[in-house]
């Protein structure tokens, strides 16, 4: 049985990025953390960024993934272990890139290109089919996967070099299923439709 953490890597990783783009450096995380102590979220069954970030600013920060290691790949949540005095990174806040009732991936561009890296929930359910190229059409909207948009790209900028079927007005989206998936670990979603759910729940944290 697989642990379905990844609102937990999301998470982890939303602050990672941020914390270093604040000066202090990049560290790694523990998303085991959140999974086996955010009381407000099911752990491997499942959670929300917005809980997540609120168990954050409740402990105090997040220890690093080295002081506490990932041990949930087979499903098990695990009892929390977590440490104040191991604490490595910690967050002031979080906020919407764009309200959930409003949807509007022109304010996500402007998180992206003006403040960080995007934590997204999406509907991922035709993923596994993904094989290269710039998602269009096909998705649906029930979100049940979390990842991250890292950048986007307008016009004619194909960020693979070698792929003719990348054009167009795109996000650029961390998944958390490997490198060997899609693009070393990357899709492309377009902009502007709202597709897969992916400005649903759209959300950056904020650090010192």
């Amino acid at each position: 049985e697989q642990c379905g953490s990844c609102w937990a890597f999301s998470v982890t990783e939303e602050v990672e990025s941020v914390f270093a783009i604040a000066g202090n450096g990049l560290k790694v995380l523990s998303p085991q953390q959140i999974v086996s102590c955010d009381g407000a979220d099911a752990g491997c069954g499942g959670g929300d960024p917005i809980s997540a970030y609120k168990y954050i600013e409740k402990a105090g920060g997040l220890e690093s993934e080295a002081e506490y290691p990932y041990t949930s790949g087979g499903g098990d949540s695990g009892s929390c272990h977590f440490k104040h005095n191991k604490i490595t990174a910690n967050i002031t806040g979080f906020k919407y890139a764009t309200t959930p009732s409003d949807k509007d991936e022109t304010q996500m561009q402007s998180a992206v290109a003006n403040i960080a890296p995007l934590s997204i929930c999406v509907d991922a359910s035709s993923w596994q089919f993904y094989s290269g190229g710039v998602i269009s059409s096909g998705c649906g909207q029930q979100l049940d996967h979390c990842v991250q948009a890292t950048g986007y790209t307008m016009g004619s900028a194909d960020l693979t070099d070698d792929d003719s079927s990348v054009k167009g007005d795109y996000w650029v989206v961390r998944n958390s299923w490997g490198g060997s998936w899609g693009y070393d670990g990357y899709l492309y979603v377009e902009i502007g439709k709202n597709l897969c759910g992916i400005a649903d729940e759209a959300t950056y944290v904020t650090c010192k």
